[in-house]
């Protein structure tokens, strides 16, 4: 019951539904307090209340925005305590005394005061936003002063009205003791302090403080483009949750030939980013982005299918690619809007014949194979478990847009797959991996995945008691002591790399400040191999983990692992190019023989149904090689989805990089030429 509770209350958890139904009976009780009246029964609702509020706020719950939608937002809120707290002395005599007065006046006053204070922070909110947001970009040329402290910003609202629990506090302690001073100083500290806040925003408001017009801010860009000229850019438009797309393609990039550039949409996307050397581009606003100088761009690579995209497929001057951000058998592989391109790149045939089977109109000609550049840190395996306790990966993917119940193993299968890898015959470690976007837009997907995680949880926390693994871990102690001191020296770097400062610092300032050098990309990238081999140490071989974070990445979980459980997704084919054994649900109840015709990432795999009752098969392949009938057909399957090993994928994309740019520059050419225009770069 309280779980359902929680899911139609939209909150995260029990203390937040906890918190929810504290405020909501708090106010009620404090209007109580007031009437009959009562001091203490009022000190200890509002108390109640102003503690339930800060922990909502704190939490980010959703019900503080619908709270603002019935009428009881934040404001509303502490004035009603106010108010409250203004009957409180009426009902107890007070209604004729100058503390009565006293405090009316003050907590007018108070309220008055919130107005510039709204003002002020807005003002400078709007009057430091950029028309553009940048990385690796040189913007000397704009004068961008600092950010205010992240004191005075986040959350200025809750920290003003909080101030109002000095006065409420020195009123209630007067009241009790008969001293009319102690509620002077209480809300003349009220005061004092909010006049403060004002005085500190005050310099942050300044012209000097703020960023230059936008017209300026857009010149100087120009002025970098102009001067940088990219020829190829990587272009992307998405929330904020699927950063993931991006940054998959980031160290590709920087590894490329010619000038590259990262170009976005989202604000909320770049932050989000991994670090990058690359010169980073983000323009929200359509008119500013069809208004730039981009004549030198050659080359755009699209990492998503939306509809943003048609902002830079209308420049002629370049040529458009869909990479996309993975490569498999779903139907957004052959997504019919990939006729627009003027290339689709995949990895391997599998690929090409993928459009041609679906038949959407994408010709044959355009499709280029070029491999997977990212699966270059994935290990192949050498034939036998890394331990002495084999490791699976489950790695379902999302619910999707819709019901289909092939979208994922998690609804379905999930619970049953878990569940006979934890009781396996012959031990084995589960690692739980789920994609980012689970539960997301399907209630019931997140509550499986609650319940997934909180099996494996509790056999992880059995088998850290169970006396077979006691020897291991004794053996294993001072190492994974050392490890995860390791891991913490090395998040000290990271951390001094990525700029101790981040938090305080809005996006203005960030973008007139952050510049990676290529060195410290290096570094950064060695640091977290560094990192990831400490995270692997500090844990036993045979411990149970649930991975929901950025860190460990998916491919440092493919090289952990022996094998690995999913769904028809990009998951399936990028593990593939371990070689390693693995297994993938027929959710969708298709029949092994139907499952394998439609996807052809599923010819060299395990095929489960629901019950996951064939995981047995899958389990005795990673032990035993001569129980393992599908290695050849891995061997040639990973030739046919993810291309060749030679050249590399790097090289590959490089190639078709140089090439199509040259096929640009000959159609601009050609059509000066045919214009009578001179022909340059």
């Amino acid at each position: 019951m309280i779980s359902k509770a929680i899911r139609l209350a939209r909150v995260g958890s029990g203390s937040e539904l906890a918190a929810a139904l504290l405020l909501g009976l708090g106010f009620p009780c404090i209007m109580v307090a007031a009437v009959i009246p009562n001091l203490w029964f009022f000190a200890a609702a509002a108390f109640v209340t102003y503690a339930a509020d800060q922990y909502l706020h704190h939490c980010g719950s959703y019900l503080v925005n619908r709270l603002a939608a019935v009428r009881a937002g934040l404001s509303i809120r502490f004035l009603v305590r106010q108010l409250l707290l203004v009957l409180l002395l009426s009902r107890m005599g007070y209604g004729e005394a100058t503390l009565f007065y006293v405090t009316v006046a003050c907590l007018l006053a108070f309220y008055g005061l919130q107005a510039p204070q709204s003002a002020m922070v807005t003002l400078i909110r709007l009057r430091r936003k950029l028309p553009v947001v940048t990385r690796n970009i040189d913007l000397g040329d704009v004068a961008i002063g600092d950010a205010p402290p992240r004191l005075l910003m986040n959350r200025p609202a809750e920290k003003m009205l909080h101030l109002d629990l000095f006065g409420l506090v020195g009123v209630l302690v007067a009241i009790e003791a008969g001293t009319d001073v102690l509620a002077y100083a209480g809300l003349a500290l009220m005061l004092g302090l909010a006049v403060l806040y004002l005085a500190a925003l005050l310099p942050y408001a300044r012209p000097s403080r703020l960023v230059p017009p936008d017209t300026k801010v857009l010149a100087a860009v120009d002025a970098w483009l102009g001067t940088y000229r990219p020829t190829v850019i990587l272009y992307f438009s998405g929330s904020k949750d699927s950063a993931y797309q991006v940054n998959m393609w980031l160290e590709t990039m920087a590894q490329l030939g010619g000038r590259p550039l990262i170009f976005l949409r989202e604000r909320n996307i770049v932050p989000q980013l991994a670090m990058t050397s690359v010169p980073v581009l983000c323009v929200p606003g359509g008119v500013h982005l069809m208004n730039m100088d981009l004549s030198s761009v050659r080359v755009a690579l699209y990492a998503a299918n939306v509809g943003k995209n048609i902002h830079m497929l209308r420049v002629p001057t370049m040529k458009h690619v869909f990479i996309g951000h993975g490569d498999s058998d779903k139907l957004a592989s052959v997504n019919p809007y990939s006729k627009v391109y003027d290339e689709v790149w995949t990895a391997g045939k599998a690929g090409r014949d993928r459009y041609a089977l679906a038949d959407v109109g994408v010709r044959d000609e355009d499709i280029v194979e070029v491999g997977r550049p990212q699966l270059a840190s994935i290990k192949p395996w050498t034939g036998a478990p890394k331990n002495p306790v084999p490791t699976v990966l489950y790695a379902p993917t999302w619910e999707g847009w819709d019901d289909n119940p092939g979208n994922t193993s998690l609804l379905l299968a999930g619970e049953n797959i878990v569940r006979r890898l934890l009781t396996a015959e012959q031990p084995v470690r589960l690692l739980y991996k789920p994609h980012p976007f689970t539960g997301t837009r399907s209630a019931r997907a997140g509550a499986v995945h609650a319940r997934v995680t909180a099996m494996i949880e509790q056999a992880a926390a059995e088998r850290a008691t169970d006396p077979r693994w006691a020897k291991e871990r004794d053996a294993l102690r001072a190492g994974q002591a050392d490890a995860r001191a390791e891991m913490a020296r090395i998040e000290v770097r990271l951390s001094q790399l990525a700029g101790s400062s981040q938090n305080e610092r809005d996006e203005a300032e960030l973008s007139r400040d952050s510049m990676v050098a290529p060195e410290t990309e290096v570094e950064t990238a060695k640091l977290r191999d560094e990192w990831n081999d400490a995270y692997w140490r500090s844990t036993g071989w045979w411990e149970h983990k649930v991975i929901t974070g950025p860190e460990p990445r998916l491919y440092d979980c493919f090289n952990e692992s022996d094998a690995m459980v999913s769904d028809i997704s990009s998951v399936v084919s990028d593990f593939i190019a371990s070689g390693k054994p693995y297994a993938v649900t027929d959710s969708a109840g298709m029949g092994a023989e139907e499952f394998q015709r439609q996807n052809t990432a599923v010819r060299a795999a395990v095929i489960l149904s629901n019950s996951a009752t064939e995981l047995d098969a899958l389990l005795a392949a990673v032990t035993d090689p001569a129980a393992d009938p599908l290695e050849e057909a891995r061997r040639e399957l990973k030739q046919y989805l993810l291309g060749p090993d030679e050249p590399t994928s790097l090289e590959q994309f490089d190639s078709a990089v140089e090439e199509l740019a040259a096929k640009a520059e000959a159609r601009n050419v050609g059509v000066a030429r045919s214009l009578g225009e001179p022909v340059g770069g």
